[in-house]
């Protein structure tokens, strides 16, 4: 698996989970191409950081949610809309690669509790088989709060051809957004992996 995919992943199926969720995916082929360049052009600009991140790391901001965190690296921006229960949910992506693998944080445009957050990680899994080049599982599976907020934690590991993968990702329930934090890549990196999602917990920020 390459960097690039990697960081089209993060986007693609942080885009598809609600729609797996509430069974609206239609196919895998019309997820399985990169987002036209109209459609990346379009994405919001992260705001510039007010404050210094932390070395190495960029603070990036989602302009319409105010909601940032700090990246290793520039962010690369898509934005998309998602079709549920009858209405448009907004969602921009925000991902940046690293020779580790890749890490990121995604908002969407609805209250956090119109989706249960388990039902919003078993999405998660499901997109990523029915994308068509791998298996994710989840484990160690956790309820917790983030600065009053409900959130779910859980640890990912899986299969992408022959390179075992592992993760972890954090959903966070906002009155006004559903928040997704997201760090994997392959197995050997575990360590660096955990450090990168660390920071990017530490540093994520609901206004």
């Amino acid at each position: 698996m390459t960097h690039r995919s990697r960081t089209q992943r993060l986007a693609l199926l942080s885009a598809s989970t609600t729609l797996v969720t509430a069974g609206l995916l239609p196919s895998t082929s019309a997820f399985a191409a990169p987002a036209p360049a109209a459609a990346v052009a379009a994405a919001p600009t992260p705001t510039p950081p007010s404050t210094p991140p932390a070395q190495g790391a960029v603070k990036t901001t989602d302009p319409p949610s105010g909601i940032s965190a700090e990246l290793p690296g520039k962010a690369q921006v898509r934005s998309g809309s998602i079709p549920m229960d009858g209405k448009t949910v907004a969602a921009r992506v925000y991902g940046v690669e690293t020779p580790d693998g890749a890490t990121g944080f995604a908002v969407y445009d609805m209250p956090g509790d119109r989706l249960p957050l388990e039902d919003a990680l078993k999405g998660f899994v499901d997109a990523y088989g029915l994308m068509g080049s791998g298996t994710l599982t989840s484990e160690n599976v956790r309820k917790t709060t983030v600065d009053g907020h409900p959130a779910l934690d859980a640890t990912l590991t899986g299969v992408d051809g022959t390179e075992q993968l592992a993760g972890s990702i954090r959903f966070i329930s906002d009155d006004d957004h559903l928040v997704m934090a997201l760090t994997y890549g392959p197995e050997e990196n575990e360590k660096d992996l955990n450090a990168m999602h660390k920071q990017l917990l530490d540093s994520l920020k609901i206004p």
